[in-house]
């Protein structure tokens, strides 16, 4: 089963706002078995998103718009379905009552406007909106689907789950999901992990993705089944391979975060952490103060303006270590230097320091968060053995 989401309204073409509403859309779309294959966003004039409405209906039997179902003259998601799909557009009196009641239970005058969303295409089903003023609809052509729900993320989150999704599971007879599963990957790179699990990313059945960002490599596998239990299953299967593929580098799953499993780590040796940056904006102290065992194992940190002469990372680390009492110092910096950017943490633990540097490619605003990870990889494995 094909879906699309067209997200309409100038603002978002203009970047005025971002688009939230589609991203929920397609995870509660996951939830029911429905996949997700395109997103657009077009402005608000009347033929190009009846244009676009017409494309997404070749190709696609579920279409899901959002926005332009207000009073005011730009809202022309009503007239665009109407036209995309051959119907007249007809005023509903029924509608209209409705949306009298509503202002009269919130106790505000209706304005003469709030008229035009009494209109919808003729043959659509209401979708009744109690959290709002944007009446809804379902427009159905026989082989698809479109379905236009409100901009407003509140609105349209409740229409989706109460009345969208239910309808979808009637109209379609879906008894299936599609539940997916992310592992977490530090201290090797996306073409490496490619390389160690790249027989697993050709099943049809979970299919397995990669998507690395800031020295992290997410594995997410997704699995098609006719019950949770069985799609469980399925992933764990390949969550299982995976992880013997990988071992250690593999710290954690969904909401797993690498400093929370390095923190935990740390708590359960009873040790404490202290760290000092240079050049990272304190954005490792900032993801440490704020990680479940943030307050019990984080015992503190500093930023330095630059590197004193003749210390380097390992110094720091201790130093951090000892100022703060902590058994374990962290220490990040990231330097620039002749149209380079160096990455360096240094690690002090038992009397034991390790240093680790690298040179960095990427945009120089990426890494602080790349030390930051570095670090916290390095306490991580530390505190394996």
């Amino acid at each position: 089963m094909r879906c699309e989401i067209i997200a309409i309204g100038s603002e978002l073409l203009l970047g005025a706002i971002v688009d939230t509403n589609s991203p929920h859309i397609a995870g509660r779309l996951h939830t029911i078995g429905l996949e997700l294959l395109y997103t657009s966003a077009v402005g608000d004039h009347e033929a190009r998103i009846a244009d676009s409405i017409r494309l997404a209906m070749s190709r696609s039997e579920v279409v899901i718009t959002t926005g332009g179902l207000g009073p005011t003259v730009d809202d022309m998601t009503r007239e665009a379905v109407a036209r995309a799909t051959g119907r007249a557009l007809i005023f509903d009196e029924a509608l209209l009552g409705q949306i009298e009641q509503r202002f009269l239970r919130w106790g505000r005058t209706m304005t003469e406007n709030n008229r035009r969303q009494a209109f919808r295409p003729e043959g659509s089903a209401v979708i009744e909106n109690p959290v709002g003023t944007a009446p809804s609809f379902i427009v159905d052509t026989g082989r698809s689907v479109v379905i236009s729900l409100p901009g407003v993320p509140r609105e349209m989150e409740y229409l989706l789950d109460n009345a969208v999704l239910p309808y979808l599971r009637r109209r379609f007879s879906l008894t299936g999901i599609i539940k997916s599963r992310t592992l977490h990957v530090s201290g090797l790179g996306e073409s490496v992990v490619d390389q160690q699990v790249g027989d697993l990313e050709k099943l049809e059945n979970p299919t397995v993705g990669l998507n690395a960002h800031s020295g992290v490599v997410d594995i997410r596998i997704t699995a098609r089944a006719d019950s949770e239990a069985e799609a469980d299953r399925l992933n764990a299967e390949v969550e299982r391979a995976a992880r013997e593929k990988l071992g250690d580098a593999v710290f954690g799953a969904n909401a797993d975060t690498l400093e929370g499993v390095t923190l935990a780590r740390l708590a359960g040796r009873g040790e404490q952490v202290a760290v000092v940056e240079i050049g990272t904006l304190g954005r490792l102290s900032g993801r440490l103060a704020q990680a479940d065992n943030g307050r019990g194992t984080f015992r503190g940190g500093q930023t330095k303006p630059a590197l004193d002469p003749g210390a380097d990372a390992q110094t720091l680390a201790r130093d951090a270590a000892e100022q703060f009492g902590a058994a374990c110092g962290l220490a990040c910096v990231v330097r620039a230097q002749n149209n380079t950017v160096e990455v360096s943490v240094g690690l002090w633990r038992a009397g034991k320091a390790g240093r680790w540097a690298r040179g960095f490619g990427g945009h120089p605003g990426l890494a602080p968060e790349w030390a930051a990870n570095m670090a916290l990889d390095a306490l991580r494995k530390a505190l394996a053995g």
